[in-house]
Protein backbone atom coordinates (compact mmCIF):
# COMPACT_ATOMS: atom_id res chain seq x y z
CA UNK A 1 0.00 0.00 0.00
CA UNK A 2 1.31 3.41 -1.03
CA UNK A 3 1.98 5.70 1.93
CA UNK A 4 1.30 9.37 1.20
CA UNK A 5 2.25 12.39 3.30
CA UNK A 6 0.85 15.85 2.57
CA UNK A 7 2.78 18.89 3.76
CA UNK A 8 1.97 22.61 3.97
CA UNK A 9 4.47 25.40 3.49
CA UNK A 10 3.66 29.09 2.88
CA UNK A 11 0.34 28.97 1.03
CA UNK A 12 -3.41 29.46 1.35
CA UNK A 13 -4.26 25.72 1.65
CA UNK A 14 -6.34 25.86 -1.53
CA UNK A 15 -4.46 23.04 -3.26
CA UNK A 16 -4.76 20.79 -0.21
CA UNK A 17 -8.49 21.49 -0.25
CA UNK A 18 -8.54 20.33 -3.87
CA UNK A 19 -7.24 16.98 -2.61
CA UNK A 20 -9.89 16.86 0.11
CA UNK A 21 -12.52 17.55 -2.57
CA UNK A 22 -11.52 14.31 -4.32
CA UNK A 23 -13.72 12.24 -2.00
CA UNK A 24 -15.51 10.14 -4.60
CA UNK A 25 -12.41 9.71 -6.76
CA UNK A 26 -10.24 8.57 -3.83
CA UNK A 27 -12.72 6.00 -2.49
CA UNK A 28 -11.75 3.33 -5.08
CA UNK A 29 -8.11 3.76 -4.03
CA UNK A 30 -8.57 3.09 -0.33
CA UNK A 31 -7.02 -0.36 -0.64
CA UNK A 32 -4.04 0.98 -2.58
CA UNK A 33 -3.07 4.17 -0.75
CA UNK A 34 -3.11 5.48 2.80
CA UNK A 35 -2.45 8.97 4.13
CA UNK A 36 0.33 8.66 6.68
CA UNK A 37 0.42 12.40 7.35
CA UNK A 38 -2.13 15.02 6.32
CA UNK A 39 -2.72 17.68 8.97
CA UNK A 40 -5.49 19.31 6.93
CA UNK A 41 -7.45 16.06 7.17
CA UNK A 42 -6.48 14.42 10.48
CA UNK A 43 -4.31 14.95 13.55
CA UNK A 44 -3.04 11.34 13.28
CA UNK A 45 0.46 11.14 11.84
CA UNK A 46 2.81 8.25 11.10
CA UNK A 47 6.59 8.60 11.07
CA UNK A 48 8.42 8.30 7.76
CA UNK A 49 9.83 7.27 5.45
CA UNK A 50 7.01 7.86 2.96
CA UNK A 51 6.46 6.49 -0.54
CA UNK A 52 5.08 9.82 -1.75
CA UNK A 53 5.17 13.30 -0.27
CA UNK A 54 2.86 15.96 -1.67
CA UNK A 55 3.97 19.50 -0.87
CA UNK A 56 1.92 22.68 -1.11
CA UNK A 57 3.42 26.12 -0.64
CA UNK A 58 6.65 28.05 -1.13
CA UNK A 59 9.77 28.34 1.01
CA UNK A 60 9.74 31.70 2.81
CA UNK A 61 11.43 31.06 6.17
CA UNK A 62 14.70 29.45 7.34
CA UNK A 63 12.67 26.75 9.12
CA UNK A 64 10.87 25.85 5.88
CA UNK A 65 14.16 25.60 4.00
CA UNK A 66 15.34 23.09 6.59
CA UNK A 67 12.05 21.19 6.71
CA UNK A 68 11.84 20.62 2.96
CA UNK A 69 15.26 18.97 3.03
CA UNK A 70 14.04 16.62 5.75
CA UNK A 71 10.92 15.78 3.73
CA UNK A 72 12.99 15.07 0.63
CA UNK A 73 15.29 12.73 2.58
CA UNK A 74 12.32 10.78 3.92
CA UNK A 75 10.31 10.55 0.68
CA UNK A 76 10.80 8.24 -2.29
CA UNK A 77 8.76 10.50 -4.60
CA UNK A 78 8.23 14.22 -4.12
CA UNK A 79 5.24 15.89 -5.79
CA UNK A 80 4.76 19.65 -5.50
CA UNK A 81 1.35 21.18 -6.09
CA UNK A 82 0.23 24.70 -6.94
CA UNK A 83 1.76 27.96 -8.06
CA UNK A 84 3.30 28.58 -4.65
CA UNK A 85 5.24 25.32 -4.69
CA UNK A 86 6.19 25.48 -8.38
CA UNK A 87 7.15 29.16 -8.70
CA UNK A 88 6.97 30.87 -5.32
CA UNK A 89 3.36 31.98 -5.66
CA UNK A 90 1.89 35.44 -5.47
CA UNK A 91 3.90 36.00 -2.29
CA UNK A 92 7.01 35.99 -4.50
CA UNK A 93 6.19 39.62 -5.25
CA UNK A 94 8.36 40.20 -2.16
CA UNK A 95 11.32 39.14 -4.32
CA UNK A 96 11.17 42.51 -6.07
CA UNK A 97 10.87 44.66 -2.95
CA UNK A 98 12.58 45.42 0.37
CA UNK A 99 11.36 42.76 2.78
CA UNK A 100 12.99 44.45 5.76
CA UNK A 101 10.98 47.60 5.06
CA UNK A 102 7.77 45.57 4.80
CA UNK A 103 8.52 43.78 8.06
CA UNK A 104 9.09 47.04 9.92
CA UNK A 105 5.82 48.52 8.67
CA UNK A 106 3.49 45.50 8.88
CA UNK A 107 4.44 43.99 12.25
CA UNK A 108 4.29 45.67 15.64
CA UNK A 109 7.30 43.63 16.82
CA UNK A 110 9.29 42.85 13.66
CA UNK A 111 12.19 41.47 15.66
CA UNK A 112 10.15 38.33 16.32
CA UNK A 113 9.53 37.64 12.63
CA UNK A 114 11.91 35.20 10.95
CA UNK A 115 11.61 35.36 7.19
CA UNK A 116 13.69 35.03 4.07
CA UNK A 117 14.11 37.89 1.62
CA UNK A 118 12.50 35.78 -1.11
CA UNK A 119 9.68 33.32 -1.67
CA UNK A 120 10.99 30.43 -3.74
CA UNK A 121 9.76 27.24 -5.37
CA UNK A 122 10.40 23.86 -3.77
CA UNK A 123 12.60 22.87 -6.73
CA UNK A 124 14.98 25.71 -5.81
CA UNK A 125 15.87 23.75 -2.68
CA UNK A 126 15.52 20.03 -3.40
CA UNK A 127 14.99 17.65 -6.30
CA UNK A 128 11.33 17.44 -7.33
CA UNK A 129 9.86 14.47 -9.19
CA UNK A 130 6.55 15.90 -10.40
CA UNK A 131 5.02 19.38 -10.53
CA UNK A 132 1.32 20.17 -10.69
CA UNK A 133 0.73 23.77 -11.73
CA UNK A 134 -2.16 26.09 -11.05
CA UNK A 135 -3.79 28.36 -8.49
CA UNK A 136 -5.34 26.07 -7.44
CA UNK A 137 -4.31 22.82 -9.11
CA UNK A 138 -6.55 20.80 -11.39
CA UNK A 139 -8.39 18.00 -9.61
CA UNK A 140 -8.06 15.63 -12.56
CA UNK A 141 -4.28 16.04 -12.71
CA UNK A 142 -3.97 15.29 -9.01
CA UNK A 143 -6.01 12.10 -9.30
CA UNK A 144 -3.91 11.10 -12.33
CA UNK A 145 -0.69 11.40 -10.33
CA UNK A 146 -2.02 9.48 -7.32
CA UNK A 147 -3.53 6.66 -9.39
CA UNK A 148 -0.45 6.41 -11.61
CA UNK A 149 1.93 6.13 -8.66
CA UNK A 150 -0.35 3.59 -6.99
CA UNK A 151 -0.30 1.54 -10.22
CA UNK A 152 3.47 1.87 -10.63
CA UNK A 153 3.37 3.83 -13.88
CA UNK A 154 4.42 7.32 -14.99
CA UNK A 155 1.72 10.02 -14.64
CA UNK A 156 0.44 11.46 -17.92
CA UNK A 157 0.89 15.22 -17.46
CA UNK A 158 0.63 17.84 -20.24
CA UNK A 159 3.66 19.78 -21.46
CA UNK A 160 1.89 22.01 -23.98
CA UNK A 161 0.11 25.39 -23.77
CA UNK A 162 -3.47 26.32 -22.91
CA UNK A 163 -4.03 26.94 -26.64
CA UNK A 164 -3.94 23.19 -27.28
CA UNK A 165 -6.74 22.71 -24.76
CA UNK A 166 -8.79 25.39 -26.49
CA UNK A 167 -8.37 23.54 -29.80
CA UNK A 168 -9.39 20.22 -28.27
CA UNK A 169 -12.55 21.81 -26.88
CA UNK A 170 -13.35 23.50 -30.17
CA UNK A 171 -13.22 26.97 -28.64
CA UNK A 172 -12.91 30.15 -30.66
CA UNK A 173 -9.64 31.98 -29.92
CA UNK A 174 -10.56 35.00 -27.79
CA UNK A 175 -7.30 36.74 -28.70
CA UNK A 176 -7.66 36.44 -32.48
CA UNK A 177 -11.45 36.63 -32.81
CA UNK A 178 -12.29 39.20 -30.14
CA UNK A 179 -9.02 40.99 -29.40
CA UNK A 180 -9.20 39.88 -25.76
CA UNK A 181 -5.76 39.84 -24.06
CA UNK A 182 -4.87 36.21 -23.36
CA UNK A 183 -1.78 34.45 -21.98
CA UNK A 184 -2.91 31.08 -23.34
CA UNK A 185 -0.13 30.79 -25.96
CA UNK A 186 2.60 30.92 -23.27
CA UNK A 187 0.80 29.32 -20.30
CA UNK A 188 1.22 25.70 -19.23
CA UNK A 189 -1.76 23.47 -20.02
CA UNK A 190 -3.76 21.70 -17.35
CA UNK A 191 -6.74 23.88 -16.49
CA UNK A 192 -8.86 22.70 -19.41
CA UNK A 193 -9.01 26.24 -20.84
CA UNK A 194 -11.41 27.39 -18.13
CA UNK A 195 -11.28 31.12 -18.85
CA UNK A 196 -11.35 31.02 -22.66
CA UNK A 197 -14.36 28.69 -22.37
CA UNK A 198 -16.33 31.65 -20.96
CA UNK A 199 -14.83 34.18 -23.39
CA UNK A 200 -12.21 35.46 -20.97
CA UNK A 201 -8.50 35.62 -21.62
CA UNK A 202 -6.12 33.27 -19.83
CA UNK A 203 -4.52 34.86 -16.74
CA UNK A 204 -1.55 32.50 -16.57
CA UNK A 205 -2.58 30.64 -13.41
CA UNK A 206 -0.61 27.55 -14.45
CA UNK A 207 2.60 29.47 -15.08
CA UNK A 208 4.80 29.48 -18.17
CA UNK A 209 4.89 26.49 -20.47
CA UNK A 210 8.22 24.98 -21.48
CA UNK A 211 10.06 27.50 -23.69
CA UNK A 212 7.29 30.15 -23.82
CA UNK A 213 7.58 32.56 -26.75
CA UNK A 214 6.65 35.71 -24.84
CA UNK A 215 8.33 38.13 -27.30
CA UNK A 216 5.98 36.88 -30.04
CA UNK A 217 2.92 37.29 -27.81
CA UNK A 218 3.63 40.80 -26.52
CA UNK A 219 2.84 42.59 -29.83
CA UNK A 220 -0.54 40.82 -29.91
CA UNK A 221 -1.26 41.89 -26.35
CA UNK A 222 -0.34 45.47 -27.24
CA UNK A 223 -2.66 45.30 -30.25
CA UNK A 224 -5.39 44.20 -27.84
CA UNK A 225 -4.99 47.45 -25.91
CA UNK A 226 -2.45 46.61 -23.22
CA UNK A 227 0.15 49.24 -22.34
CA UNK A 228 3.47 48.88 -20.52
CA UNK A 229 1.85 48.94 -17.07
CA UNK A 230 -0.72 46.30 -17.99
CA UNK A 231 1.95 44.07 -19.52
CA UNK A 232 4.02 44.29 -16.38
CA UNK A 233 1.09 43.46 -14.14
CA UNK A 234 -0.28 40.57 -16.18
CA UNK A 235 2.92 38.57 -15.70
CA UNK A 236 3.18 39.47 -11.99
CA UNK A 237 0.29 37.58 -10.44
CA UNK A 238 0.14 33.90 -9.45
CA UNK A 239 3.56 33.08 -10.91
CA UNK A 240 5.39 36.39 -10.46
CA UNK A 241 8.83 34.83 -10.00
CA UNK A 242 8.51 32.23 -12.78
CA UNK A 243 10.72 32.31 -15.89
CA UNK A 244 8.31 33.69 -18.47
CA UNK A 245 11.05 34.49 -20.99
Amino acid sequence: MLSIAVWKFTSCDGCQLTLLDCEDELLPLTRQVRFAHFAEMTSASEPGPYDVSIVEGSVTTPAEAERIRWIREHSTVLVVIGACATSGGIQALRNFADVEEYRSVVYASPEYIETLATSTAIADHVQVDYELRGCPIDKGQLIEVVTALAAGREPDLPETSVCTECKRRGLTCVLVAHGTPCLGPVTHAGCGALCPAVNRGCYGCFGPMKQPNVPALVPLLRRSGMGDDELQLVFATFNAAAEWS
